[in-house]
C-alpha cells in the first residue's frame, strides 16, 4: 500500500492546525484585548473629555457649515466615519482622474471624451464607495441600536441618571454605537440641551431610527413620564423594523445582483473585445456619430441604473 497520499493529508492538516494556532494567538487574542471603542482609545492619551470630544470632532470632519447645501454634504462625509482629511481624498480623486484619463485614452483617443468620461468615472467610484462605506457603517449601528438601548433602560431602572446611563453605553459597546454615545455622554455633560445633543447624534449618524429616539425623549423632557416605559417600547420597534429591513434586503436581493451584472457588462464586453482584438473597434472610433453614441449610451445606462435603484430600494 502506498503510504504518499496519507502522508500529504497528515501534513496537510498539521500546517492546517499551525496556521490555526498561530491566527489564534497573534490575531484573535490581540482582538480580544484590544480597545472597545475608538473613544476609549482616545481617552487614554489625552487629558480631559473635551480634548477626547474635539479630536473626535476633527478626525470625522463634523462641523458647522452656514450653507444648508454645504452642511448637508459635510454631515454625509461624517457618516461615512472616515478619519480622511479632504484634503487626502481630493488628491485621491485627482490621481484616480489621471490614471482612467490614460485609460480612456488608450481606448477612445486623446480628447474631451476621454477627459470627460474620467472626471465622471472617478466622481462616480469615489461616490460609490463612500456610499458603500457609509452604509455599512449605519447598518452596524442600526444592529447595535437595540442593544444599547436596552443598556440604558437597564441603567435609568437601577436609578442612574440619564446622562450616566448614555456613558455606560460608551464604556460597554464597541464602534459605532460606543464612539457615538460617548460623544453624546460628552456634550451632554458640558452642558448641551439634550434635543440638541440628540441631533448632533443624527447628523453625524445619518440612522433614521435615531429620529424616533430624538422626538421621544423631546416629548418626554418637555412632558415628564416613564422614561424607561418609552425607550422599552423603541427598542421593541427599532428590532422589528431591523426584521422587516432584513425581509427586504433578502427579497430584493436578485434584482440588486441583476443591475450589479446589467451596469457592468458593457464594460467587462468592451474590455474583453480589447483584448482580443484590438483592431476591432478602430473603424466605429473614426464615425463622426461615435462620440455622441457613446455618450447617449452612457446617458441611458445612467438612466436605467436610477430606476433599478428605485426599484430595490425603497421607504419601509
Amino acid at each position: 500500500m502506498n503510504d504518499l497520499p496519507v502522508i500529504f493529508i497528515l501534513i496537510f492538516v498539521a500546517a492546517s492546525l499551525g496556521c490555526y494556532g498561530a491566527y489564534w494567538i497573534l490575531i484573535f487574542n490581540r482582538r480580544a484585548n484590544k480597545i472597545v471603542n475608538r473613544r476609549l482609545d482616545l481617552a487614554q492619551s489625552l487629558d480631559s473629555s473635551s480634548a477626547v470630544l474635539e479630536t473626535l470632532r476633527r478626525e470625522r470632519g463634523f462641523r458647522e457649515e452656514g450653507s444648508p447645501i454645504l452642511r448637508q454634504i459635510s454631515d454625509w462625509l461624517t457618516q461615512t466615519g472616515l478619519r480622511v482629511q479632504r484634503t487626502t481624498l481630493s488628491l485621491v480623486f485627482v490621481a484616480l482622474s489621471l490614471a482612467l484619463m490614460i485609460v480612456f485614452s488608450s481606448l477612445l483617443g486623446a480628447g474631451l471624451l476621454a477627459i470627460t468620461l474620467a472626471i465622471l468615472t472617478s466622481a462616480a467610484a469615489t461616490v460609490f464607495y463612500l456610499s458603500m462605506v457609509r452604509s455599512k457603517r449605519i447598518f452596524a449601528f442600526t444592529e447595535q441600536l437595540p442593544d444599547a438601548i436596552d443598556v440604558i433602560i437597564r441603567g435609568v431602572r437601577v436609578g442612574l441618571p440619564f446622562s450616566s446611563a448614555i456613558g455606560l453605553v460608551a464604556r460597554e459597546m464597541p464602534d459605532p454605537v460606543g464612539t457615538e454615545f460617548g460623544m453624546l455622554a460628552d456634550e451632554l455633560s458640558f452642558g448641551l440641551e439634550l434635543r440638541a445633543a440628540l441631533e448632533n447624534l443624527y447628523r453625524r449618524v445619518g440612522q433614521e431610527d435615531l429620529l424616533f429616539l430624538t422626538v421621544s425623549l423631546g416629548i418626554q423632557s418637555q412632558t415628564g413620564g416613564n422614561v424607561a416605559e418609552i425607550l422599552a417600547r423603541l427598542s421593541q420597534l427599532m428590532r422589528k423594523r431591523s426584521e422587516m429591513r432584513l425581509k427586504i434586503r433578502a427579497l430584493s436581493a436578485e434584482g440588486r445582483a441583476s443591475a450589479l451584472f446589467l451596469s457592468a457588462f458593457p464594460f467587462l464586453l468592451i474590455f474583453v473585445i480589447n483584448l482580443f482584438a484590438p483592431k476591432y473597434f478602430d473603424s466605429i472610433r473614426l464615425s463622426h456619430i461615435f462620440e455622441p453614441t457613446v455618450i447617449i449610451a452612457l446617458g441611458l445606462l445612467a438612466v436605467g441604473n436610477v430606476i433599478m435603484y428605485r426599484m430595490v430600494n425603497f421607504k419601509y
